[in-house]
């Protein structure tokens, strides 16, 4: 019984709750396009819940699932995330992932991207996000093209 009680006690103990943000990255985006996702792995040593992200390069910032529907991934916005309590949470392509609606301009690589996360219980956390190139996987504009 005493045992219960110090992990209660430890578990009350506000100053203890930390959250790590990790590896953030935006993928970059092709010129006209409007909307861009965000990736990131978060850390949580106490259960939290990401309830919104803001961010001044975007109109809004969603939170997405990807859910399957037979054959086909279909994105669906959630009202935030749950951290597990000593767990991670990672956002990440054909995930969870943040979408970036009505970018204020393109993303290009090598750019960061400010950003506030803000948590139920811990409050705002500021971070940037690293604008990465788009993978070989995705559409090319065919600049690059050897001749």
């Amino acid at each position: 019984m005493k045992y219960l009680l110090l992990l209660l006690t430890l578990a009350a103990t506000p100053a203890a709750a930390q959250i790590s943000v990790e590896d953030a990255w935006i993928r970059a985006t092709p010129p006209g396009v409007k909307t861009a996702a965000g990736y990131l792995i978060i850390r949580a040593d106490s259960a939290d819940r990401l309830v919104s992200v803001t961010s001044p390069a975007a109109e809004r910032v969603q939170t997405h699932i990807t859910v399957l529907e037979g054959d086909v991934a279909r994105m669906r916005e959630v009202k935030g995330y749950d951290i597990p309590a000593g767990g991670t949470f990672e956002l990440k392509p054909g995930g969870a992932h943040l979408m970036f609606v009505n970018i204020k301009a393109p993303m290009k690589e090598g750019m960061t991207v400010p950003a506030t996360l803000k948590f139920q219980h811990l409050g705002e956390i500021k971070m940037e996000f690293e604008v990465r190139p788009l993978s070989g996987a995705e559409h090319h504009t065919g600049e690059h093209h050897e001749h």
